[in-house]
């Protein structure tokens, strides 16, 4: 019973990287930019201040969401949307990978 235990738990390991290899997709409104948050709602972008929209989140590279507050400090790559009211809906903070590549964008619905 535990090798078919252990067996398991290894099988699960090697298929993580492979899970963690597929490349994210963007809404089509998707832009990058520079990312230094401030005390929220207050996030700077590109150096121009702007607010968080109240259901606003920040997803990390591994789209897990983070808090404005454990980000303080330093300068991110992101990609961002607005919502109709011009306030930042979703941030997604790009890996060096993703930072150095066009964004991919999901087709719009037809």
């Amino acid at each position: 019973m535990p090798n078919r235990l252990a067996c398991a738990l290894a099988a699960c390991l090697l298929l993580l990287p492979a899970a963690r290899a597929e490349e994210r997709s963007f809404p089509p409104a998707a832009r990058k930019g520079l990312l230094t948050p401030g005390y929220f709602p207050e996030v700077e972008i590109d150096g121009r201040l702007r607010r968080l929209a109240p259901a606003g989140r920040i997803f990390n590279q591994d789209n897990l969401i983070d808090t404005p507050a454990t980000l303080r400090g330093r300068r991110l790559p992101i990609a961002y949307t607005e919502d109709r009211d011009g306030l930042i809906d979703r941030i997604w903070l790009l890996s060096r990978e993703e930072e150095g590549r066009q964004l991919k964008v999901n087709a719009p619905p037809r």
